[in-house]
């Protein structure tokens, strides 16, 4: 959606190892926002966009306006997956509904071979799976691993929403959700250890939790240690006015 950073170029450069020709798309789509989120004020910056593409030698950037992808009588979406249910499905309702429509079209346009999404976004990776399996695109998703900042705290164009002091308290997130993930990779309880997670997070400085869960990696449905299937922690918490969203392997 614009505002590259460094995770997003990484995602170029991923790109153009797989393929011959990498496209970047770049729009900011507003059927994934609910009316009381930040599409209004959603980090915009497309000729900084353009030059960081331009350095990092993509073919081909489409960034089409609204009206282009959702014209004058526009009545038909997709509807996501169980993937999408809970986690944002819960507190978001209706977003990736949004996502899976505007990446249905984004690829019937570009028709890619490959697409590459950041596993930042864990979930909607998982529902766009799901989407491109249980529709026959003729596409393979890769999913990329999370680019960070030095102190730990994952890219994103909303980190710019964070005040100095916020920004110094954000990286208790990743740090949280990490030791998490390893307790529970050596058999902790996994109830006891979310609900230390969660004191820790409000001790750190957060505002509020959305949720922080441990879930089947695959299918985002509840975790069963015992079948060792591969498992993710992953959370979204408010710190200050800016809704942050992690996760990690287990």
């Amino acid at each position: 959606m614009g505002a590259l950073h460094a995770g997003h170029i990484s995602l170029v450069k991923l790109a153009k190892k797989k393929a011959d020709r990498a496209v970047v798309s770049i729009f900011v789509n507003p059927t994934q926002f609910a009316a009381n989120e930040d599409l209004s004020r959603y980090p915009r910056d497309e000729a900084g966009d353009l030059e960081k593409l331009r350095t990092a030698d993509v073919d081909l950037v489409w960034a089409p306006s609204v009206e282009e992808m959702y014209p004058l009588g526009y009545s038909t979406g997709v509807r996501a997956g169980s993937a999408a249910k809970e986690l944002e499905g819960e507190f978001r309702p209706g977003h990736f509904d949004g996502v899976a429509t505007v990446c249905a079209k984004l690829f019937n346009q570009v028709t890619a071979d490959i697409a590459v999404f950041g596993e930042k976004d864990f979930q909607q990776l998982t529902v766009l799976r799901q989407m491109v399996r249980d529709l026959n695109m003729p596409l393979k998703l890769i999913g990329a691993p999370t680019k960070r900042d030095t102190d730990g705290l994952a890219l994103s164009s909303r980190n710019a929403y964070l005040s100095l002091t916020e920004r110094k308290i954000a990286p208790a997130l990743y740090a949280t959700i990490s030791a998490l993930a390893e307790d529970v990779s050596e058999g902790a309880d996994i109830a006891t250890g979310v609900a230390n997670a969660k004191r820790k997070v409000i001790a750190a400085g957060f505002k509020k939790i959305d949720y922080i869960e441990v879930r089947d990696a695959e299918t985002l449905g509840p975790a069963t240690p015992e079948s060792g299937r591969p498992l993710r922690v992953l959370a979204a918490c408010w710190l200050g006015k800016t809704r942050l969203i992690d996760n990690v392997a287990v």
